[in-house]
This record gives C-alpha cells, sequence and structure tokens, in this order.
C-alpha cells in the first residue's frame, strides 16, 4: 500500500463533500454553497499537483498508489506522463467553472421557478411573478427554492468532477469502467434537471448514446481481462500477446466504438450537439472540453499502451474517421445560428483533430493529439463561458439577433477572442503548439512512408483548420461586430463572476502556448517510452525541425534516429 494518500484524497473528497454541499446549499445559502465547493475542488487540485510536480520534471516518471481490491485485481490511480494533462486539465477546468456556476445557475434557477415568468435579468426576483390566482396554488418561497437548487447542484457537480478524475487515474479496466460510469450518472441529473428545451428527454438520448457506448467498451474490457488473465493495466500488458489472434480485432473494435461515442466521432456523434446545446452552460463547458475528450484518454491508454502490436494494423482506419470527424463537425458549425450549438458541433471537429493525431503512427502525432486535449479545454471553455454570459446579459442564443456587442461588452469580447484564437491554432495560444507538433507528425509518417494517401489526409486535414477558422471567426462577428440591435443598448458585461474565470483560463492558454514544455516535456517523454521498439512509430529527424523550441521532442529525436 502507498505511503501517501494524495490522489486517493485528491479523487474522492469532492465526492465525500458533496453531500456537505447539498446540505449547506439548503441551510447557508448559495454563496457558501458555491465557495465550499470551490475550495473542496482547490484542495484537491493542490493535492494532485503535489506528485504531478515531481512528473514535469522527468516524463518517465510514474507515481501510483496501489489498494488491496480483491478478485478484480488492485485498486490504483496512476499519475504518469500520459494522464497528467488530462487530470490537471479537469480538476482545473471544474474548479474555475465552480465560481463560474454560481450566478450562472442562480439566473438559470430563477427562470425555471414554479410561477416564473422568464425574465432574463440575473438579478430579477421571482418572487414578482407569482401573482393573482397563481399565487394561491403555487406558493414558493424563492430563496429557499433557489438555495435547494443550488445545494443539489453543486453535489452533482462534485460527484462529476471525481468521475472524471478517477477516470484517467485509474489503473484496473474494471475501475476504470466504474469511474467511467460514475462521470455519466451525475451529468446526466445535471442536464434533466438544469438543462433547456426538452431537457428530459435530451438527458436520456444522452444517457442512452453513452451508456451503450460504455457497455459495449465493458465487453471489450472483459475479453481483455479474461484471456490476459487479470485486469490491472500491467496484467494486460505483459500478457497482451495471450489474446487470440481471432480475439484482437473484436476487442479493439469494442474500445474503439465504445470511447468513439465518448468523443461523439462520425456517425456516433448524434447526442452531443442536443446534449451540450441544451445543458446549462457551465456544465456544457465541462461536457465539451473536459467529459468528451476522457474518450481519447481511453484509446491512448487502453488500445494505444495495453494493445500497442495491434495499433499500426488500424491506425490508418483511424486517421480517416478523425478527418472526416474534422470536416463534418466544422461544416455543421458553420451552419448553426445558435451560439452553444455552434461550438457543440466544433467540439465534433476538435475531437475530429485528435483522432487524426491518434492515427498517425508517429510520436509527435499521439503528442500533439494529447496536447490538443489542453488547448480544446480552455479554448472551448471560454467560449462556452461567453456564450453564457451573452445568454445572461440578452437572454438569446440565436446569432441572428445579436451583433455590435464588443462595444458593450468589451472584456467579454477580449477574452472570448483568446479562446477563439485557441481553437483555431494562432500563436501564442497554446492551440498553436498543439496543432503544429499534430500535423508535423502526420507529415512526419507519410513522408517516412511515402504513402500518397497519408500525404492525401495531411493536405485535406490543413485544408480543414480553414473550416475551423471560418465558423469560429462567423460566429465572433455576428455577435460582436455590426450594428446592435436597440433592444440591446442596454446590455453591459457580467459581474466578476464570470469576466474573472474566463480570464483565469485566457491567461493559461497564454502561458501554455509561450511555455508549452510545462505539458510537452512530459507528455512527449511518455509517449515515445509507450512505443519503444515499435520502428514505425518512432521519430525521425525531421522531427528536430518540427518541433523547435522544445527540447524535450528533440530529445527524443536523438533516441530515435539510431533506429532508422
Amino acid at each position: 500500500m502507498a505511503e501517501s494518500y494524495f490522489l486517493l484524497a485528491a479523487t474522492f473528497i469532492p465526492l465525500l463533500l458533496a453531500p456537505v454541499a447539498y446540505v449547506l446549499g439548503r441551510k447557508a445559502g448559495v454563496n457558501v454553497a458555491t465557495w465550499f465547493s470551490f475550495g473542496a475542488l482547490a484542495v484537491s487540485t493542490g493535492l494532485l499537483a503535489i506528485p504531478a510536480l515531481s512528473i514535469f520534471g522527468d516524463g518517465r516518471q510514474v507515481y501510483t498508489e496501489t489498494y488491496a481490491w480483491g478478485q478484480f485485481g488492485d485498486f490504483g490511480l496512476r499519475l504518469d506522463g500520459l494522464s497528467l494533462p488530462f487530470a490537471l486539465t479537469i480538476y482545473i477546468l471544474c474548479t474555475v467553472l465552480a465560481l463560474y456556476s454560481k450566478p450562472y445557475m442562480v439566473h438559470k434557477v430563477m427562470e425555471d421557478l414554479p410561477g416564473h415568468g422568464g425574465s432574463h435579468g440575473p438579478n430579477h426576483s421571482p418572487g414578482h411573478s407569482v401573482s393573482g390566482t397563481t399565487a394561491q396554488t403555487t406558493v414558493v418561497d424563492p430563496q429557499k427554492y433557489v438555495n435547494n437548487q443550488m445545494g443539489l447542484y453543486f453535489a452533482l457537480y462534485l460527484a462529476f468532477s471525481m468521475g472524471m478524475l478517477g477516470t484517467v487515474l485509474a489503473t484496473n479496466l474494471i475501475e476504470f469502467y466504474v469511474f467511467f460510469e460514475l462521470m455519466l450518472v451525475p451529468s446526466f441529473f445535471l442536464v434533466a434537471f438544469y438543462g433547456y428545451g426538452a431537457r428530459r428527454r435530451i438527458a436520456l438520448m444522452f444517457f442512452f448514446w453513452t451508456h451503450v457506448g460504455a457497455v459495449v467498451l465493458l465487453l471489450g474490457l472483459l475479453a481483455m481481462g479474461f484471456f490476459a488473465g487479470g485486469f490491472d493495466f500491467d496484467t494486460i500488458k505483459a500478457n497482451a500477446g495471450q489474446i487470440p489472434e481471432q480475439w484482437l480485432p473484436l476487442i479493439v473494435f469494442a474500445l474503439v466504438a465504445g470511447l468513439g461515442v465518448k468523443l461523439a466521432a462520425f456517425l456516433l456523434h448524434i447526442w452531443l450537439p442536443y446534449a451540450h446545446a441544451e445543458a446549462p452552460t457551465p456544465v456544457s463547458a465541462l461536457l465539451s472540453p473536459a467529459m468528451i475528450g476522457i474518450g481519447a484518454y481511453g484509446l491512448l491508454r487502453l488500445w494505444l499502451e495495453l494493445l500497442t502490436g495491434s495499433y499500426e494494423q488500424y491506425s490508418l482506419y483511424i486517421q480517416m474517421w478523425g478527418l472526416s470527424t474534422m470536416v463534418y463537425g466544422g461544416a455543421m458549425a458553420l451552419m448553426q445560428d445558435d451560439i452553444k450549438k455552434v461550438l457543440a458541433y466544433s467540439s465534433i471537429s476538435q475531437m475530429g483533430y485528435i483522432l487524426f493525431g491518434l492515427g498517425s503512427e508517429s510520436v509527435l502525432g499521439v503528442t500533439g493529439a494529447t496536447m490538443l486535449y489542453i488547448t480544446h479545454g480552455l479554448g472551448k471553455a471560454i467560449l462556452f463561458m461567453m456564450a453564457g454570459s451573452i445568454i445572461l446579459q440578452t437572454g438569446t442564443r440565436s446569432m441572428s439577433k445579436l451583433g455590435g456587442l464588443a462595444g458593450k461588452m468589451p472584456y467579454t469580447a477580449v477574452i472570448a477572442m483568446i479562446g477563439a484564437l485557441t481553437i483555431i491554432g494562432i500563436p501564442p495560444t497554446s492551440g498553436f503548439m498543439a496543432e503544429w507538433i499534430m500535423f508535423n507528425g502526420v507529415l512526419q509518417t507519410a513522408a517516412n512512408d511515402m504513402d500518397p494517401l497519408r500525404t492525401a489526409m495531411f493536405a485535406f486535414g490543413i485544408l480543414a483548420t480553414v473550416l475551423s477558422s471560418a465558423y469560429i471567426l462567423w460566429m465572433f462577428k455576428r455577435i460582436f461586430f455590426g450594428k446592435i440591435p436597440e433592444e440591446l443598448a442596454h446590455v453591459k458585461d457580467s459581474n466578476r463572476y464570470i469576466t474573472a474565470t474566463m480570464a483565469a483560463f485566457a491567461a493559461l492558454t497564454l502561458i501554455i502556448g509561450v511555455y508549452p514544455d510545462l505539458f510537452l516535456s512530459p507528455v512527449t517523454d511518455y509517449v515515445g517510452g509507450m512505443f519503444e521498439g515499435e520502428e514505425a512509430v518512432l521519430p525521425v529527424p525531421v522531427q528536430a525541425e518540427a518541433a523547435s523550441g522544445s527540447a524535450a521532442v528533440e530529445e527524443n529525436v536523438s533516441e530515435g534516429e539510431g533506429e532508422h
């Protein structure tokens, strides 16, 4: 058993304190529940950062906590160069968005108050809308109603955070699946209770699609564990050669299909535009950047690392799937009028970029795909928060009813532009380095193999970035430039809970853009180690130019040159 419990505490503190957040919300009010939830997540993030500091210095270093679990193997939590960017991104997003949730969710809960007239003002008092005969039939204390609803919201929010972190730290197939499902349950209730439109129907569709995907994934995990003689990751990796050849394609299909639903890749994406558009905005800002990207982590950990020998055989098809997802998501985003639907389809497109990199057969490509998770997490969170700010201040999310808001909401416009540049991949944001590395990895494999199909896909992938720029800039123009509608003449920036939290993510994407080695070095070290001995995925000398400025990548290049 591990001597320290940093990861165990970081994972389970939010879950254990979720009932406390509920009680505090009901008894002490929204402010106390908000700051309590923020504090719980901040402490958990700090505990996670303690072992992370050693990994920043050496990406090959692994920090593991293991506890006896029974017939399924050991219950373990593992932080290494692969899980580090996912874990930190998840908890940083969850911590900051807890503060953002306060003004937005109070406004949303007030709108849902029985007898409420549907005012869009964030400080509107719902008590005035209960009058006449309605007041006789639906007597609701507004403050008590808001407190109860917000207490439940933060309890579900904390449980959701725990599920996402546990999934990326798991060291056992059954443990991975349990956490994978645990993040689905609270997210289902968050959409069903606090969403927009036909929220219960949409939540059920979200639950059905993702649960079916999880069951397909479970079948693959059970087969892996059965043939390998155990469910621990180390056991699977050591005994992967014992999996019969006729079963391996079926297992890979189950992993890719099950995790592809979570990724919302093309043909498995049906649920995402509805769930992300109709979820409350703080939840959208977690579902889209943080949760769906965990599908990419699952592919990296369960397939590329544990079943390395099968990767080369299917990587080309993953890359083709990624390209089609990039183009479909971008094209659909370009046709939307609803801001949140633009961002939802954008998320599909961005997951295509990650799949595109995962299918590259290159350390650079896989590293870039992993970095894209961080980039998408920060950039898309900023843009969803922008959408929430606009909904709060204008009462609409239809771009045809907006325009000219840059003069009325200057802070929101500037911060949103940083988020937009992150998604497009423009320096000095983190998006530039992630896309630069990923595309160079794709080109490296195409050039090394002299493969015309991979070369053509690289070219189409570059063209897809133009599509991404088009829908992001078109959205930005329609919202912030042009003539402002008369009814929006009174609009102003949202309060500091909104603008300060958006600014925090904007600062972080700029810091990583200027100093990408913060995450790039441990990720590159670990991904390079994953494929040692697999010549097809080792770097070639062209990488030295592709990732100039990253000492970690250059070091891997020098190690790989002897293989070619």
